[in-house]
């Protein structure tokens, strides 16, 4: 699945929880998974580290087929800004990246000055 989010992605979640404060991160990558449970923490399979989940709500439904709920994560890659701040994405960012702080329950958050051109290029502009 495409990891551009819509809100309709995200109609059953109830809360955002961050592992990690979402203030210390310019940008987080987000993706849906499909996980067997909805409102505990989802086990995570990529590099890097997850930094956030969505728990969702008792209307959510799992896959008829599968049995599994589609469960919005959040996490960085070990090339990320946050981890290697002279790396790739000194400036720019991948494009699944959003700014953290705009990130709400049933709300895919939003490309922000910050989170796509990092914190040097707030102090230039």
């Amino acid at each position: 699945m495409s990891s551009l989010l819509t809100a309709s992605d995200l109609s059953h979640e109830q809360e955002v929880v961050w592992l990690e404060d979402p203030e210390s991160l310019d940008y987080v990558r987000q993706a849906v998974d499909k996980t067997k449970r909805r409102n505990t923490k989802p086990p995570y399979a990529r590099d890097g580290r997850m930094v956030g989940y969505a728990v969702l709500d008792e209307a959510a439904e799992p896959d008829p087929d599968s049995g599994l709920y589609r469960r919005r994560v959040l996490f960085v890659l070990p090339h990320d800004r946050d981890s290697d701040p002279e790396g790739v994405y000194s400036e720019g960012a991948p494009g699944e990246a959003v700014d953290p702080r705009t990130i709400e329950p049933k709300q895919p958050g939003s490309k922000t000055h910050r989170s796509q051109h990092g914190p040097a290029a707030i102090t230039r502009a």
